[in-house]
């Protein structure tokens, strides 16, 4: 009978082993995998914004992070009074930033992950759809929208819907849009005299935040509000 045992080491033989980079490449490939995967999901489906800075005050405070539904409009129209995301470049933000471009780099970076804005991407409410009328004030303070006061039960307490008086009527394919800490945010109405009257392109919007998602104490799904008029009907 043979003896099939495995063969012992004479003495001064070393053993030889595999090197360990092929579980480095498996872990490599799937890092890799999850970072494009992530990208596809975030520029096609879902994205996350951070908020920067308390224009948004109450509805999102400085801090948070916002989860960003990018197919929403695929299948709706948008709506007065949907808060959006959308970029600035050429109405809200100049087309460069001014920045070195390895401060860009990083700061995209930080935006991709949720710790950072990155200038020129915002997320405000839409007041004034395509051929609206928007004007400040009624003689109770409040906007008018197509000759319609409109209640806004989102701005911040104490805040006035706006300081400046204005009349605007809104071009086919742009937005007014504010923000509803309305003694804090620069908006629309501060851009009336910038290329575009501060009117914001609707193939600028990136998409509808739809959930607070940190912190986790503030948690949750962003109520949509419909700010309706007498005008709205084809909009």
């Amino acid at each position: 009978m043979q003896d099939h045992a495995a063969p012992r080491l004479n003495a001064g033989e070393r053993s030889e082993r595999r090197p360990g980079f092929p579980g480095w490449r498996f872990v490599f490939t799937a890092l890799v995998a999850a970072i494009v995967l992530s990208a596809v999901v975030r520029a096609t489906f879902v994205d996350v914004y951070y908020i920067p800075s308390a224009s948004m005050e109450p509805a999102l405070t400085e801090g948070d992070r916002v989860l960003v539904s990018r197919t929403d409009y695929h299948y709706g129209p948008i709506r007065r009074g949907d808060l959006v995301v959308f970029d600035g470049r050429g109405s809200f933000a100049p087309l460069r930033s001014g920045n070195p471009a390895y401060v860009d780099a990083l700061l995209q970076v930080g935006q991709w992950f949720g710790f950072a804005g990155n200038g020129t991407t915002y997320v405000k409410r839409v007041i004034g759809l395509p051929g609206d009328s928007v004007e400040c004030c009624t003689a109770e303070g409040l906007l008018e929208v197509n000759g319609e006061a409109l209640a806004e039960p989102y701005i911040q307490p104490g805040d006035a819907p706006s300081d400046l008086e204005f009349s605007v009527r809104v071009p086919q394919d742009r937005l007014w849009l504010m923000g509803d800490h309305r003694s804090v945010s620069a908006d629309s109405r501060g851009l009336l005299g910038a290329p575009g009257g501060g009117m914001v392109p609707t193939d600028r919007v990136i998409g509808r935040p739809t959930h607070i998602i940190w912190p986790l104490d503030r948690s949750g799904e962003l109520e949509r509000i419909a700010l309706g008029t007498g005008s709205d009907e084809g909009k």
